[in-house]
């Protein structure tokens, strides 16, 4: 899966949210997209990184980045 570069910093900042650290905004239209892919979703505390994005992100620091 190919992820835009602004992408991308959107689902790191995701990931560095879910482990508690301080994030700089999200771009509403980044975060769509990355939900329209299955990587993030929106609940009540704002926009969250899915199991798949978690996922996503280690494949590619593995070098899988399909």
């Amino acid at each position: 899966m190919t992820l835009s570069p602004s992408q991308l910093v959107a689902l790191k900042n995701l990931a560095r949210k879910k482990a508690g650290d301080a994030v700089d905004w999200i771009n509403i239209a980044d975060a769509r997209a990355l939900t329209d892919l299955g990587l993030a979703e929106r609940n009540g505390g704002g926009w969250v990184i899915t199991a798949a994005g978690t996922v996503a992100l280690a494949d590619r620091d593995r070098g899988h980045s399909d």
